[in-house]
């Protein structure tokens, strides 16, 4: 297989020397070291990585709740706001009905009102037509003897009535 006079034999020797050499320094306990510190770094930062990402789920789960809460807080404010507005509008419309039928009362008060006034002073025309006829009538009656015959027969009358 190999003669010592090969150069892969010499080859060979020489790596398995300087692997001999290299155990007898200790550097695969080196190596072995800073794979394991570097396997440490890698958890330590896998765990770090993981709290952080946990932290920050929170962080989201807390904001989603906040965010509904003021969903949540946001329609009940709308809610409220539309109630009291039906509420305002009812108001409104009731105190304008009250208005109206006050100023409707008011109006059929005054129209009444100037309705008896007019009858009153038709009323009153009239009499004073008819006063105005009636001593016109009896002026002319009582003019010449049928005027003095009529007093003579009301004064008798008179007597009569007040006894």
């Amino acid at each position: 297989m190999f003669h010592i006079n090969s150069p892969e034999f010499w080859v060979a020797i020489s790596f398995l020397a300087f692997v001999a050499v290299l155990v007898k320094m200790g550097v695969p306990k080196l190596i072995t070291k800073a794979l394991d510190d570097r396997a440490d770094m890698v958890r330590k930062e896998l765990d770090q990585a993981r709290r952080l990402r946990e932290e920050a789920q929170d962080l989201l789960a807390d904001y989603q709740r906040k965010q509904r809460a003021a969903d949540e807080e946001a329609k009940a404010i709308i809610e409220q706001a539309r109630r009291e507005a039906e509420a305002m509008k009812a108001e409104s419309a009731r105190n304008l009905k009250e208005q109206l039928e006050r100023r409707t009362k008011l109006a059929e008060d005054k129209i009444a009102r100037a309705e008896a006034q007019a009858v009153s002073e038709v009323r009153a025309a009239a009499v004073d037509a008819a006063m105005a006829t009636a001593e016109r009538l009896i002026a002319d009656k009582l003019s010449g003897d049928g005027g003095a015959d009529l007093l003579n027969k009301s004064i008798r009358d008179l007597k009569g009535k007040l006894n």
